[in-house]
């Protein structure tokens, strides 16, 4: 092209150099070639592909023309058979002056191009340190392309490519800043919550069962299934996990799935974009690319939406989703780790939950007992939590009553470790002295008989205790009996029932 300042074309490029420089926005860069570019070269559209090398796709990122009848920003489509299957390999630009005569093109493809009545086209690569995309020139008439118009267009897609190198850089510092700021948001969610635990207590058969489970699971990368009652300490089972994993390093995401109604669930997840709906006033990102490079931790699992679930189960087959309202692919690398205090297979049964996720989540089965089913570790909770609503609360409290342990100790707990620790802290805020006091109504328990104090609380460990016995058959030890069903000794057990008169109706005595 000759460097005349009175021509034209170089003025044209004098003009799109201006635009383009410190352009962040490519309809506002397509805005601007249309307007150089269209009085001095015959296209009917220009098109703006970008490339996905992973998947070897393009997606249409921008497009200028008359006669456009649908919208067709954001489609992604193969590159295979495909003007960009050539150009990406090749690097050169590719001029086809006559498309009726082509055959190197999907038949799909061709039948798009006839739909817009175009006849020929010039597709050039748009590289800088990478290969980016290509810039296309498409015409309704027969080879309109000599090879000074050719050369022209050359020069013009290397200012282009340029332009196209810096809005994605642009994009993708915003993205990141985005990302930054949600996760600050997040982290400072996390820190108000007023439900955390700082570390697992307790050292039960059970709960050792347990803590060998997350060593076993954390350091691989499948996804974790945790069953358990409300109040077991789910959560806190997930957290150990992220933190004994390779992903430690990285964000541990929560979302409770029964905490967020149905309608906003998908956006919790998915995130959306501005106008993507009413009240949607800005871009917001999704639990799901929250996660990337660390654990995704969903509570609840069992209360996701059905209509949510296929989505779900796409996003943990290959890790891609669009955000609601948008049409860019996103990909996230998360590990997931699910809980629920629902039977999921009696729910397939119902029909609220696939058969398909659930065994894409019950990966790696761990099933937290519930705090009844692991009483000697109550005492050892206790302490702990006194010594931490003390401490907090500026008291010293350095005993706690025989009775008041031994009711703690027999009371069903339906609530499990959350209602424990709620009713230590109610205690420790009502006593005044060094001596813990329980308020008498501190424990009620539904399934006792109207009383008070330790009568009531026996009467519930009894009726426990011959729960447990009959679904063991009247044994009392060995691995399938009752003390090993309620995690203690077998002479404590034995201790206890003689304590509590429990004999059995029938003529066979219970089995030692």
């Amino acid at each position: 092209m000759p460097a005349d300042d009175s021509s034209p074309k170089y003025r044209a490029v004098l003009e799109i150099s201006e635009a383009l420089i410190g352009c962040r926005d490519f309809d506002a860069l397509f805005r601007s070639l249309w307007d150089s570019l269209h009085k001095l070269i015959r296209f009917d559209f220009l098109i703006l592909m970008l490339y996905d090398e992973t998947s070897r796709s393009t997606r249409l990122q921008a497009i200028a023309g008359e006669g456009l009848v649908e919208p067709l920003l954001g489609r992604t489509l193969p590159m295979e058979g495909t003007p960009a299957e050539i150009v990406f390999s090749t690097q050169r630009p590719l001029y086809v002056p006559d498309l009726e005569v082509e055959t190197r093109f999907r038949a799909d493809l061709m039948a798009e191009l006839r739909r817009f009545q175009l006849r020929s086209g010039l597709w050039i690569p748009l590289t800088v340190r990478r290969r980016l995309g290509h810039l296309a020139f498409t015409s309704r008439e027969f080879d309109p392309y000599g090879p000074q118009e050719q050369e022209f267009m050359e020069h013009v897609a290397r200012h282009v490519a340029i332009a196209v190198e810096n809005a994605l850089a642009f994009d993708e510092i915003n993205e990141l800043r985005r990302r930054i700021e949600d996760e600050k948001v997040y982290l400072e969610e996390e820190i108000r919550s007023e439900y955390r635990f700082d570390e697992i207590v307790g050292h039960s058969s059970a709960l050792r069962h347990v803590l060998d489970q997350v060593r076993t699971a954390a350091p691989t990368e499948s996804t974790v299934l945790i069953h358990g009652e409300t109040g077991t300490g789910k959560e806190l089972v997930a957290r150990a996990i992220h933190q004994l994993s390779r992903r430690s390093q990285h964000t541990f995401v929560k979302l409770n799935c029964s905490a967020i109604p149905a309608g906003l669930l998908e956006s919790e997840l998915l995130g959306h974009e501005k106008g993507a709906f009413t009240g949607a006033v800005t871009q917001r990102i999704g639990r799901f690319e929250l996660a990337h490079k660390g654990t995704l931790f969903l509570d609840e699992v069992g209360e996701l939406p059905l209509e949510l679930q296929p989505k779900l189960l796409r996003v943990l087959q290959d890790g891609q989703f669009e955000r609601l309202g948008g049409t860019r692919t996103i990909e996230s690398d998360f590990r997931l780790v699910a809980a629920t205090n629902r039977d999921l297979r009696a729910m397939i049964g119902e029909q609220r939950f696939r058969t398909d996720l659930y065994y894409r989540l019950n990966v790696f089965p761990i099933t937290i007992p519930p705090l009844r089913d692991r009483r000697e570790d109550i005492p050892t909770l206790v302490r702990y939590f006194v010594q931490e609503y003390a401490t907090r609360m500026g008291k010293q409290i350095d005993v706690i009553p025989t009775e008041s342990m031994d009711a703690l100790a027999a009371y069903s707990w339906p609530g499990n470790v959350r209602e424990l620790r709620n009713v230590v802290e109610r205690s420790v805020i009502l006593t005044s002295g060094r001596r813990l006091h329980i308020p008498k109504d501190a424990l009620d328990d539904d399934a006792s008989p109207a009383g008070h104090g330790v009568l009531r609380m026996e009467e519930a460990e009894r009726k426990h205790i011959l729960n447990a016995l009959d679904a063991a058959n009247w044994v009392v030890g060995g691995p399938k009996g009752a003390a090993k069903v309620l995690g203690l000794k077998r002479s404590t057990l034995q201790s206890r029932m003689e304590k509590l008169g429990i004999r059995r109706a029938r003529a066979a005595q219970p089995r030692f």
